[in-house]
């Protein structure tokens, strides 16, 4: 593929409301300039591209179908059915943070009922109606989506961007590439081809561990994996700097969601002056973990996200919306995992597939922004679309805490304040309408794990031995082996590297905690390094390092399986 010229550098326009990136990803440890085709890549700037229109050069008459269709495309791009609401947010020392589709302004006692989830599909609607893409009647059907949600209504949506991982995200600029190449050979200009909204692609599947327990044992990792994926980073360096509107996070920065929790997430934006939420699909399921943050994300295909970027509204039922509330608070010794494994049972339960969950409620302020991130991340395990919590004052210190500035948070608790999509716990809550309710006491949730088999088949930890042996005697099923009583005891004994070992029916073993269910929590990280800590005190032998780990300490019990990760549980008679 001929790799066409990058484009002229031009002025940046979100510059003024664009989030510094946090220490860490200043801090990263990469290899060599001689092998690290990467370098200075988050200065690849993203502008808003800008194309100019060529309708009918070159050819002769236009058939009617296609006039028609630009005088309706001229009329949609001059004349805006909301441009009435266009409203102005002034800041508080003088001036104006920008303007904004103000969902007040409409004076419409239904929009005061509406799930927040919902009122970021009505503002995406109002602002992107062009009469043409989307229409007032689809306006209406999303303030009315009360009566029409049940009916499966279908409206279109166009999120404010698209975040990519390295998986999924090559393909996706090999396809602008190659259209870039087409447009060429027909003699046009290829730089006209750039994505039309923002795009984050975050390089972090492509890490394999070959050196570990050594103090060098990053550094040496990401040479082997830039050694390994040069021609494929060479490429993505070059569309990050070739193609407006997007950025590209290197290597060795941190997994795509945590990055875009803690980096990329805007909450809102401000456009060339014009204020909206955020909203984000990915090409990975786990994008939902943004949804902790108050920004709605759902991943999507491939052939989707290729969409968006390009400008193409998305084509979805107006969703069903639960709201699950939490009161209460968790006890100590109750962690993040025991929460969302309680969580996913009741909503897998209930059914919720192809909704939107919504979670309201003054255990909420209780309820800490990594919590929130590890029950929405777990929105493919429930079978939602997304797990929702909407912007609060637990967000915006997350906010601070990540590194956006003052001036940022400001102007995000302005604007959501302003639009009614700001939930203030110190304030009387007006009641929401929702297609179901669900609701926890955080207080009544219990240590927990999950399995043997799947994340809902929750069981208490105080069952789990009695629960186990169950497992081994029942039928072949979700729960259950059917390994026959004379067989239980059964111990295998083998040699590994020269070394004695043995296997039996409880034996507990892991391959890493690296599910990103985990590792958004940090409680939840430290947790577990205490206990292996602890558990090494008590007897544990790493046998299969650095691939599996075995306990030797016979007192030691069964495995917790949450999400696509394991998180360890271990007891001794050891005290």
């Amino acid at each position: 593929m001929k790799l066409l010229p990058t484009p002229p550098a031009s002025s940046d326009p979100y510059s003024h409301h664009r989030l510094p990136p946090p220490p860490q990803l200043r801090r990263a440890s990469f290899p060599p300039a001689a092998s690290r085709p990467f370098a200075g890549l988050l200065r690849a700037a993203r502008v808003r591209c800008s194309s100019s229109s060529a309708a009918g050069r070159g050819r002769g008459s236009v058939a009617p179908a296609v006039a028609r269709f630009q005088r309706r495309m001229a009329v949609s791009g001059t004349e805006h059915a909301y441009s009435n609401i266009l409203t102005s947010l002034p800041k508080p020392e003088g001036g104006e943070y920008g303007k904004f589709y103000s969902l007040p302004a409409l004076n419409d006692p239904r929009i005061d009922k509406l799930p927040y989830s919902i009122r970021i599909l009505l503002e995406s609607a109002i602002r992107n109606c062009d009469g043409f893409q989307v229409t007032k009647n689809d306006v209406e059907k999303i303030i009315d989506w009360e009566n029409t949600s049940p009916k499966l209504a279908e409206i279109p949506f166009k999120p404010a961007r698209v975040l990519l991982q390295d998986f999924t995200g090559v393909p996706a600029v090999v396809d602008l590439a190659a259209m870039r190449d087409a447009l060429a050979k027909l003699g046009s200009d290829a730089n006209k081809i750039n994505p039309l909204v923002p795009v984050d692609l975050v390089i972090d599947h492509s890490v394999q561990v070959d050196v570990a327990r050594s103090s060098n044992a990053l550094q040496s990792n990401m040479e082997l994996e830039f050694t390994r994926n040069r021609e494929r980073f060479g490429f993505l360096k070059w569309g990050s700097t070739a193609f407006q509107n997007m950025l590209v996070v290197p290597p060795g920065s941190g997994i795509v969601h945590q990055v875009n929790l803690e980096y990329l997430g805007r909450v809102v934006f401000n456009t060339d002056g014009i204020m909206y939420p955020d909203s984000v699909v990915g090409t990975d399921s786990h994008t939902t973990m943004i949804d902790g943050l108050g920004v709605a994300g759902w991943g999507v295909g491939g052939i989707e996200a290729e969409a968006t970027m390009l400008g193409q509204p998305m084509s979805m039922v107006l969703p069903g919306v639960v709201g699950f509330k939490l009161t209460g608070k968790l006890r100590n010794g109750v962690t993040a995992t025991d929460l969302v494994l309680t969580v996913t049972q009741m909503l897998r339960k209930h059914g919720v597939v192809g909704k939107f969950v919504e979670f309201h409620g003054e255990g909420m302020g209780k309820l800490s922004l990594a919590d929130r991130a590890t029950i929405a991340n777990m929105s493919p395990e429930y079978g939602a679309t997304m797990g929702f919590f909407p912007v609060d004052h637990v967000t915006l210190d997350y906010l601070r805490l990540t590194g956006r500035s003052d001036e940022t948070v400001s102007m995000i608790e302005a604007y959501l304040r302003a639009n009614n999509m700001f939930v203030d716990y110190n304030e009387p809550q007006l009641e929401r309408v929702y297609s179901s309710y669900l609701a926890l006491d955080l207080d009544e949730v219990e240590p927990c794990i999950s399995g043997p088999k799947r994340p809902h088949d929750r069981v208490t930890l105080k069952d789990m031995k009695s629960d186990w042996h169950a497992c081994l005697d029942n039928k072949v099923g979700f729960k259950g082996f059917a390994v026959p009583k004379e067989q239980q005891d059964k111990v295998v004994k083998f040699d590994f590297n020269g070394q004695p070992a043995e296997l039996k029916h409880g034996s507990v073993v892991i391959a890493a905690i690296t599910s990103c269910t985990n590792t958004s929590n940090p409680s939840v990280m430290l947790g577990a390094a205490l206990v292996a800590k602890k558990a090494c005190e008590l007897g544990l032998e790493v046998l299969f390092f650095p691939n599996v780990l075995r306990f030797c300490c016979t007192s030691c019990v069964s495995l917790l399986s949450a999400d696509c990760g394991v998180i360890l549980i271990f007891r001794s008679n050891h005290g």
